[in-house]
């Protein structure tokens, strides 16, 4: 038996030390936006300049950097990955013994560093040179060596860190953050990137299963499928409904084309009205037609279809109207559809 530790209460705070704790969080927050606002002059020609490299890059883009700044240039690399703009990481202290070899011809390499002195970076930066791609800089310091070995130099400098003591990096990575999100973004919109292609680099996430998720994918298929045929009795459309658990059957003729289909509502309709089940066809009480889909739209048109004609079931057809799948909201709940 696993013992459980009574949680620690917290000791009451004087309102005055509250406040104090509240100012000094705003004063973060002041201080970082107006960094991030000071940038509005900084996406000059230079940012123009990084964008074309960007976007005339046939290889990836490789993206560098240490410590804080490597941190923000991870998620940079992955914004860019994620939005049509083939990127990794590179960290600068695993370049100089061997993951240099990362870089191919066609690269382009994009360098965070807020002095634009940082050894690792500088130390790699001849073996940049020698092997002819393109270096963009992010820096804080328009003249220092990094800056002035950059093909163009983006400048991400701020008034003062966020930092009472001056030392943290915390206004400075916010700007770098938040340039390199205006870099992706450009160059996003400039490709013409659409939701669907987002929708491919997320293939795990929400929008991509709506947006790449087809009805064919998840459907009943063949011998899942509930159907009876018109001959059938209600009492054998309930033994087929119970058996394929979708809580309706389909009712198709000879030739598989759907007559109509009988659900759950339908059979509540059939026991008020008193109505023989072992005698009377289930075509006396089916649902005519029914609402139907096609295996090659995507399952959010199905929940679509489904809310908007307040149903919990749906079959699926080919082009010749031929009975070929089913499915429910639970199948969507499953997918993650809904």
């Amino acid at each position: 038996m696993v013992a459980i530790l009574p949680v620690k209460s917290l000791p009451d705070i004087k309102e005055s030390e509250a406040q104090q704790l509240r100012e000094l969080g705003l004063a973060v927050i002041r201080t970082e936006a107006a960094a991030i606002a000071n940038l509005e002059r900084q996406v000059d020609g230079h940012f123009v300049r990084a964008c074309q490299y960007l976007l005339h890059c046939k290889g990836r883009i490789v993206v560098t950097g240490m410590g804080k700044s490597g941190h923000i240039g991870n998620k940079i690399a992955a914004t860019l990955a994620s939005t049509g703009s083939p990127a990794f990481f590179m960290h600068p202290g695993e370049a100089s013994h061997g993951d240099l070899g990362m870089i191919t011809a066609g690269d382009v390499v994009l360098a965070l560093s807020n002095s634009g002195e940082t050894a690792e970076i500088i130390t790699i930066l001849p073996i940049i040179k020698r092997l002819g791609v393109p270096l963009i800089s992010m820096t804080g310091n328009p003249d220092s060596i990094l800056s002035r070995e950059a093909e163009v130099n983006i400048d991400v400098s701020v008034d003062r860190e966020a930092c009472p003591l001056g030392l943290a990096p915390t206004a400075s990575t916010t700007a770098a953050l938040a340039m390199g999100d205006a870099l992706a973004v450009a160059l996003l919109e400039t490709r013409g990137f659409t939701e669907l292609d987002f929708a491919r680099s997320h293939p795990g996430g929400s929008l991509g299963r709506k947006l790449l998720l087809h009805i064919g994918d998840i459907m009943h298929k063949e011998d899942d499928i509930p159907r009876v045929q018109e001959q059938a009795t209600i009492s054998e459309a309930l033994m087929e409904m119970t058996a394929k658990g979708l809580g309706m059957t389909a009712v198709v003729d000879e030739d598989s084309r759907i007559s109509g289909i009988f659900t759950d509502g339908d059979l509540r309709r059939t026991l008020d009205r008193g109505v023989d089940l072992h005698s009377t066809a289930v075509t006396e009480v089916m649902t005519p037609g029914g609402i139907t889909s096609q295996p090659e739209h995507l399952a959010a048109e199905a929940l679509k279809l489904m809310e908007d004609n307040k149903i919990n079931s749906l079959l699926v057809v080919d082009e010749d109207s031929n009975l070929i799948g089913a499915l429910n909201m639970h199948d969507l709940l499953r997918a993650g559809v809904v």
